[in-house]
Order: C-alpha cells, then sequence, then structure tokens
C-alpha cells in the first residue's frame, strides 16, 4: 500500500493497493464515453456515474474533486453566456477573459480558492457560482441539494466521503491477466 492524495494542496490522503495494472495506452474515445461532458445535467451525470456502479452521493463527493484545477472558456462559455440558475457578477466575472465564441484561456473552476482542496467548490455552488453547467447542476433543485449544502457547512465529511469514493472508483474494472501492466513509476509507461 502506498498513500495517494492531494497533500501539498491541503487535500486528503488514503491508502493505495501496489501491484495494480495499468493500461500503456490512452483512448480519447474510451474517456468522452464514459466522462460527463461539462454541459451535462444531473439525469446525465447521475447515469454515466452509475454505469460505473457509482451512487450519486458517491458522484457528488468526486465532483469535488473541482475544487482545484483551471478549465478553458471553451468549456464553459455556454454557461456563462446562456445559463440562468448563475451568479451575474460571477458571469460577468469570467466573461472578461472569455469571448462568447470560445477560446482557449483558462479559468479557476474554483473561483475562491483555486489552489487549495477544500470545501469551496459546495459554497460556490450554493452561490450559483459554478464554473461548468455540471457542476451548477448537482445544487439546482435536485436531489442532491441537501449533500452540496452538507458538503459546504462541513468540510470534514465531505473529506471523508471524497476519499471513501475514490477508493472506489480506483476499484472498478481492473486489468487482470497480462492485460496491462505494473509501472516501475507510476506516472509514465514502463520502457
Amino acid at each position: 500500500m502506498k498513500l495517494f492524495g492531494g497533500m501539498q494542496l491541503g487535500g486528503p490522503t488514503w491508502r493505495v493497493p501496489l501491484g495494480r495494472r495499468d493500461s500503456t495506452t490512452a483512448s480519447r474515445a474510451l474517456a468522452n464515453v464514459n466522462l460527463p461532458p461539462p454541459t451535462a445535467g444531473l439525469a446525465t451525470l447521475i447515469s454515466l456515474f452509475g454505469r460505473q456502479g457509482l451512487s450519486p452521493a458517491e458522484m457528488t463527493a468526486l465532483s469535488g474533486a473541482h475544487t482545484i484545477g483551471l478549465a478553458q472558456c471553451l468549456n464553459f462559455n455556454a454557461r456563462i453566456y446562456r445559463d440562468a440558475n448563475i451568479d451575474p457578477s460571477f458571469a460577468a466575472l469570467r466573461r472578461r477573459t472569455c469571448p462568447s465564441s470560445g477560446n482557449a484561456n483558462l479559468a479557476p473552476i474554483d473561483v475562491q480558492t483555486p489552489s487549495a482542496f477544500d470545501a469551496a467548490y459546495y459554497r460556490n455552488l450554493l452561490a450559483k457560482r459554478g464554473l461548468f453547467h455540471s457542476d451548477q447542476a448537482l445544487f439546482d433543485g435536485g436531489s442532491e441539494d441537501a449533500l452540496v449544502r452538507q458538503y459546504g457547512a462541513n468540510p470534514a465529511l465531505f473529506r471523508t466521503d471524497f476519499v471513501k469514493a475514490m477508493v472506489k472508483m480506483g476499484n472498478i474494472h481492473p486489468l487482470t491477466g497480462s492485460a496491462g501492466e505494473i509501472r516501475a513509476n507510476c506516472h509514465v509507461v514502463n520502457s
């Protein structure tokens, strides 16, 4: 077992089993089938995560990974220019660097603390400041609203649930037999 996590950004850690097999190639087509687009609504999110054996609550916890990172404008232009469930000042802030036609400019996904792993992502959703349509879908009058409120008010609960969901997600469809490889360095394919 090895510890893994976002400690450098203030995030939690969890144990990851060593000796697992990793793929030697990446598949954009497979990723596009299984990863939700930034325009997804709640029903689509629940369905896509459900296909992987993850519950709506686990999906909501895992979405908290959006507390760190940057996104290209072309992935959220429709939200800041057309969505009604968005804080007007937040939309105006994002429009300053993102023209309506879309581009590769970057914006932080979490406007409050973009470099810290924390529960600010959920507080952003409560204030209608989710960057992606798929983020704000978690708090828009649907089944996940109560959990988003809980995570916004209780960062320890979010961290605990996030770790449990990450461990579960790490056990989805493991490679077995001769498929893939056990890597000497988890960041690169063996040479």
